[in-house]
């Protein structure tokens, strides 16, 4: 029997521009299970993605101007804020990067489950977002098995490409 969509759980996925997105993407066949909303950064590309997908957009915010990023990065927590409380999810699923830390907390301040999954990219060192969702994600998925040295409690989930 076929859920209606009121019955399906709330997942927001979350990502910034790239590959972090491209990986998020590879979770498509997820969004047929669940009430899905995925929270990116505006770009050309993305503008057209959203004609495919239930998509709402971050400013984005490139952190080679430090101090054009504070403002771009202060902007998109007000709006990760109200986009959180639009969407109402029960789950937030992101492949990071620092657009992505901010709704992370949000979902734990609301008593919802946060999930990360580590970059592909990254086969020996954190990443920075990584380790700032680490301490309070629920599910924790690393890409290699190497990285378990650094997230202890992660669950080797193996490459999502």
């Amino acid at each position: 029997m076929l859920k209606r969509k009121k019955d399906k759980k709330k997942v927001l996925f979350i990502s910034s521009l790239g590959g972090h997105l491209t990986q998020l993407l590879q979770l498509k066949p997820l969004f047929s299970e669940y009430d899905y909303h995925i929270v990116t950064e505006k770009s050309v590309i993305t503008e057209e993605l959203s004609k495919q997908y239930n998509m709402s957009f971050l400013m984005y915010g490139a952190r080679n101007y430090p101090f054009r990023y504070i403002f771009k990065f202060s902007y998109n927590v007000v709006k990760s804020f109200y986009y959180f409380l639009r969407e109402k999810p029960d789950v937030v699923v992101t492949t990071g990067a620092h657009t992505a830390v901010p709704m992370c907390y949000i979902a734990k301040l609301f008593g919802k489950k946060v999930i990360f999954i580590e970059s592909f990219a990254k086969t020996t060192t954190p990443t920075i977002s990584g380790r700032l969702v680490y301490p309070i994600a629920d599910l924790f998925i690393v890409q290699w098995e190497s990285m378990k040295k650094h997230y202890p409690k992660a669950v080797y989930g193996g490459s999502i490409y």
